[in-house]
């Protein structure tokens, strides 16, 4: 049995960063990011019901209790130390969570440090520029506070919207395998960086916890 890189032990995926990057709260004038809660249930069932979402992102049917252990697992995403650490922050507007935007560290070295960033977003909520502002306080968190040299997106050919939105916040389109679109960008969107509230570590709770919870799908 071969294991992907995400999937391994955390001392066999190579270097790490200098010190741990913690799921930060990143607040935009509209919008704040944060870490998913067991309470974003309700929202998060919407999220997996949106026919929309599951086209574009691949995403299997999965029942009740699927949808809420998806949750779960995207609660526990919330350091970058090494290679393919996955980091997701639930997208709140008002108070309710509208969608989610997502990274994996890919290299970690600094003179070639990369990520990949996803993003997705109820469709009802489409048309006010909520991802695009959402995207753009992921990738200034990237560029700025992660240290990135570029960051790639991977889009379903068939994602119009999604793909408009990558070029709007600078992204080229370099490579396509298959129906999955490769874009890359390497510098920050030109916007005020959002302001940033890093959560604590609570208690009790070590970084190491954080990061080796059992993964299920680490999905874009």
């Amino acid at each position: 049995m071969v294991l992907s890189l995400s999937h391994r032990p955390r001392l066999l995926r190579g270097a790490r960063l200098t010190s741990p990057v913690v799921a930060p709260v990143l607040r935009t004038p509209r919008l704040v990011l944060r870490p998913h809660r067991m309470s974003d249930a309700e929202a998060w069932l919407q999220i997996e019901r949106d026919s929309s979402i599951r086209a574009n992102l691949h995403w299997p049917e999965r029942d009740r209790r699927q949808m809420i252990t998806h949750l779960r697992d995207r609660t526990r995403k919330t350091v970058l130390w090494r290679a393919d650490d996955f980091l997701a922050l639930a997208v709140e507007l008002d108070g309710e969570v509208i969608g989610d935007v997502s990274m994996h560290l890919r290299t970690v070295a600094p003179e070639s440090r990369s990520a990949e960033v996803g993003w997705l977003q109820l469709s009802r909520y489409r048309g006010h520029g909520y991802a695009t502002e959402a995207a753009e306080a992921l990738l200034t968190f990237a560029f700025q506070t992660l240290g990135t040299r570029w960051v790639t997106a991977l889009v379903d050919a068939d994602n119009e919207r999604s793909m408009a939105l990558a070029e709007r916040l600078g992204f080229a389109r370099v490579a396509q395998t298959g129906c999955t679109v490769t874009f890359l960008t390497t510098g920050a969107p030109t916007i005020g960086a959002p302001t940033t509230d890093a959560p604590p570590i609570s208690a009790g709770e070590t970084v190491e916890s954080r990061i080796d919870s059992p993964v299920i799908a680490d999905t874009m």
